[in-house]
């Protein structure tokens, strides 16, 4: 890498050159640029840059007065290139995959493959998690009561907990994840007690929260359901929902002020063996 001073110009773009798609590249700016006050640094992705001269093409094209390249190249030629490039232009480069895949071959005394996107390669764990989202959408708020056997996991919870994101996000994991509502004065599935207790989620949250995303969904959408953002009527949803993990024996996993992927891996964490916050 080769640092210089790149002035006070507003906002910095971030090249990322990839002989692939770049997403890895994207990931790594985005994570350091979350660092700084929004609209410090833009990214840019310049992707399938395949040959040397594509390669200086890119670089004379999009190096300024102040650039900036995140780059993710495979072909041993590309990278010999855009490190010379950086030395002799005095670029501020940053090689985000290539020592990582240095130092692994120094250690395994393997050679790398060399090859750009190996890691979007189809495999079978790849169809799966395709198959797991599919699985969620057909299974998303109650559909298809009668596959919640077949689910790895199945969470539970009143109207705004995060259900749907949580049932995505696990898909993509590969997990195959049912989600129902639990609404009071309503009763739940029957085949929601036929499933083990260990694979069932139960997400709670404050009155306050709940209050808050609910009365912000009615405003986003325009329109108004009466009771849904009370907080009297949120604290007897959540009784009436506790009291049906009480009776299923489901695991309580509390959603308010968390990420998708924080409660995640919680429930992950609880598949695994390894022991969960209870409420």
């Amino acid at each position: 890498m080769v640092a210089a001073n790149c002035g006070e110009t507003r906002p910095l773009t971030i090249h990322i050159l990839s002989d692939s798609l770049g997403e890895t590249a994207d990931a790594v700016a985005k994570a350091a640029a979350a660092q700084f006050e929004e609209h410090v640094f833009v990214a840019e992705r310049l992707p399938w840059v395949s040959t040397v001269e594509q390669l200086r093409d890119q670089v004379e094209l999009h190096c300024g007065k102040h650039c900036i390249f995140f780059y993710t190249l495979v072909k041993p030629e590309l990278t010999v290139e855009m490190r010379r490039l950086c030395s002799e232009k005095k670029i501020n480069g940053v090689d985000i995959l290539g020592p990582s895949v240095e130092l692994l071959a120094r250690c395994s005394g393997v050679g790398p493959l060399g090859v750009a996107g190996a890691i979007r390669q189809p495999d079978e764990a790849y169809f799966d998690r395709i198959d797991a989202m599919e699985f969620a959408i057909k299974h998303d708020d109650g559909r298809n009561p009668d596959g919640l056997i077949e689910a790895d996991i199945v969470l539970i919870g009143v109207s705004r907990t995060s259900k749907t994101p949580l049932s995505i996000y696990l898909a993509s994991k590969g997990y195959k994840v049912a989600n129902v509502a639990l609404v009071k004065g309503t009763d739940p599935p029957d085949e929601l007690f036929e499933v083990d207790p260990r694979r069932v989620f139960g997400l709670t949250s404050s009155p306050d929260t709940l209050a808050d995303i609910r009365s912000k969904r009615m405003a986003e959408l325009g329109t108004f359901v009466a009771h849904y953002a009370d907080l009297e009527d949120i604290e007897l949803d959540l009784k009436d929902a506790r009291d049906v993990m009480r009776r299923i024996g489901s695991i309580v996993v509390r959603t308010d002020n968390r990420a998708v992927e924080e409660t995640a891996q919680e429930i992950i964490r609880y598949l695994r063996g390894q022991p969960v916050t209870q409420d």
